[in-house]
């Protein structure tokens, strides 16, 4: 099991198209991954469950990984929330 913190750098946030990217690369890894943000907790495979987020630019984010790719998953996401432009 891994975790992470991280702010979001994206300046729409997680609106559509960032989710939808986020989503698909959450979905390359065997590993289950959940993001937490605040009170909620969402499946980070899920794009229902990210959109419900709304998370917005500079808000943190905790990005949980269970399994046998887990690390590599948190880096890759991680580096999507923090490095990815609009």
């Amino acid at each position: 099991m891994i975790e992470k913190s991280v702010k979001v750098q994206i300046k729409s946030g997680l609106e559509a198209r960032p989710a939808a990217l986020f989503v698909q690369i959450a979905s390359q890894y065997e590993s289950q991954i959940y993001v937490l943000m605040e009170d909620k907790q969402v499946n980070a495979k899920s794009i229902m469950g990210m959109m419900s987020l709304g998370a917005l630019e500079g808000q943190e984010l905790t990005i949980h990984a269970e399994g046998k790719d887990e690390k590599e998953a948190v880096d890759v996401l991680v580096e999507f929330l923090t490095s990815h432009k609009e």
